[in-house]
Formats: C-alpha cells, structure tokens, sequence
C-alpha cells in the first residue's frame, strides 16, 4: 500500500490530469452513444433530387427514422460524381448525426479515376450497411436492328469507334460498365458524358446515341414501351422487372457483370455503438416484407448483412473497376 502510494505521489501531476481528462472523454462518449440519437440526424444524398438513389434514400431514412424513434432528413448535395456531398460527410463530426447514403459509381471512382482524390472512401468513411442494389442492363436504340449481346459484338467489331454509349459522367456505373462491355468483347466504342441519366436516355430515344449501360430501375420503362432494346441484364440472374431479357451469362458472358450497390456510411470515427445500431436497425427493415417488397417494386434486390461485409464489397469493387479504369485510360485531375 505504502508503495503504490508512494508512486502515486512520485506520478507528474499532468500525467495525472491527463489520465483523468481521457477517462472522462472515454465516459462521454460512451454516454453519448447510449443517448444517440437524441436530435435529427442528415442524411447526405450526393446527388440531385430525382435520380434512381434519390427515392431509395427517402426509403431508408422513413425507414431509420421509425427504428429509431428520430428524424431522418435527407439532404441532397450534388457535384462532381458525388465527391461534393460525399467530401462534406468526411469533414462533418463524427458524432452520428452526420450519415452518408452513396453507392458505388460514387465511392469506387473516388479512389480509382481521381488524380487528386477529394477523400479516400476505403480510409476517411466507415462503411455501416449494404442496403440494396440493381443491376445495369445493356440497352440500344431501336434503329440499330440489333437484337442479341452477340450481334452487338459483331457489329461494333465491324464499326469500330463508330457507336456510342451514353454515361451519368466519368466513372458513374453507366460509364464503367461499358468500359467492362469494351474489355470483356474487345470493342472500341466512344464514350459520350452526360450529367444525368435524363439527358442520357433523351440523346438515346433521339437516336443522337447508339447505346447505354444504365441501372434496370431506369431502363425497364422505356424498354416495356419498346423504346429502347434490352439486350442483356449485367447479373449472374434475371431482373424481376424485365424478366423476358437474358442475363449476360446466358448470352454468353459469364464475367460481364455489374451492379450498383447502394448503403450507409459514416465519418471516420463514428462511436461503433452508434454505427451498430444503425447497422441493426438496416437490418430489422430489410426483413420485413412491406420494406423488402418496396425495394422490388423500385426494381432493387434487398442486401444487408455485417459491417464486415459492406467493407468487402467496397475493397473488392476498388480492385475489379480499378482495372477497367486503367484500361479505358480515364483520368480526372
């Protein structure tokens, strides 16, 4: 007792206060994760109101907000392929009341088409749940009298640089995937970028463009109404909504395949109480069926599943388009 004591005394007094001062931060934290949430939480959207992301987000926040007995508000910051929004998310506080909605045509460009990257996702964000994604579909002006994945192949291989495709803007999945398409079929074809998947599909059905690689949510209208041509959905099964076109695979190309993964991301730094009770509450929602049959009407396949996983799909999406990227030679300064 005597020594303990001794050394005690023997201690510097700032060592002291600080070992008091951490402890007490280490308190407060906890106590404010045990308290959260205890206002509104923002919910970052980097994008502009009306795109695909824009009503799934409403969808999660309703939903967020109902688990969680708070306001979920959801925030539109558009710019740059998502950079703007997703940039403010980085340097806000990482206390939980700042989230980030973001998906991967956002994300993965930031650490692979960048030269000077705004952020780096797989670093400043804490990736907290998988919600959803869709998968882009090949789609082609009516004009072209084309109607399988292989007679596409044949023709750009007989027209070289003489079709374009249209994209949402460098790096979106529009744009990547048809960086894939041009790999994978070894094609040349040029890319056109556009702001918006309505100017997109408006150059489309003026036939000012030849083809697209959009999301299916975005697509299966105007292909019902034989507007445009599906040749093939990018995914290992069949889309609900489009149930008639076939899959990459079954035309074919087994390794042509992509999505958009949609989740939820916070700042570096985020308590792991609060990001796991985000995470639970995700969950809870993508087993109910109201939630899950929402999801499918909007053309969306339900995902979910661990922190741990989320981190995997963005490390393992870094490493696929990163190689399509230096393909395609794309570069942004």
């Amino acid at each position: 007792m005597f020594h303990r004591l001794s050394a005690l005394l023997r201690t510097p007094l700032r060592h002291l206060l600080a070992c008091v001062l951490a402890g007490a931060g280490l308190a407060a934290t906890a106590a404010h994760a045990d308290n959260w949430p205890s206002k509104p939480i923002r919910l970052i959207l980097p994008a502009a109101p009306g795109g695909s992301s824009d009503p799934l987000a409403r969808m999660v926040a309703e939903q967020l907000g109902e688990s969680l007995h708070q306001s979920v508000i959801v925030e539109n910051r558009p710019g740059a392929n998502g950079n703007v929004g997703s940039a403010s998310v980085v340097r806000a506080n990482a206390d939980g009341y700042t989230l980030l909605f973001s998906w991967t045509g956002t994300l993965v460009p930031a650490n692979t088409l960048y030269h000077n990257k705004p952020y780096d996702p797989q670093k400043d964000l804490t990736p907290i749940v998988l919600v959803a994604s869709v998968p882009n579909i090949i789609v082609v002006q009516p004009s072209l009298k084309i109607d399988t994945l292989r007679d596409l192949t044949v023709y750009a291989k007989d027209h070289p640089d003489k079709l374009n495709f249209g994209s949402t803007g460098s790096g979106s999945s529009y744009h990547l995937s048809g960086e894939l398409y041009k790999k994978t079929a070894g094609v040349s074809m040029l890319h056109v970028p556009y702001n918006s998947p309505g100017a997109v599909f408006s150059d489309l059905l003026g036939d000012r463009l030849q083809l697209a690689f959009p999301g299916v949510t975005a697509a299966a209208p105007l292909v019902r109404d034989g507007k445009l041509k599906a040749l093939a959905v990018m995914a290992p099964t069949r889309s609900d909504m489009l149930p008639d076109v076939p899959t990459t695979a079954e035309a074919g190309y087994p390794t042509l395949l992509s999505d958009t993964w949609f989740g939820l991301l916070a700042p570096k730094g985020t308590p792991a109480e609060v990001t796991t009770k985000v995470n639970e509450a995700m969950n809870a929602a993508l087993k109910t069926p109201a939630f899950r049959n929402k999801l499918a009407t909007l053309g969306f396949v339900p995902l979910g599943g661990t922190q741990a996983r989320f981190v995997k799909a963005i490390d393992d999406d870094i490493t696929k388009w990163g190689e399509v990227v230096r393909f395609s030679g794309a570069k942004i300064d």
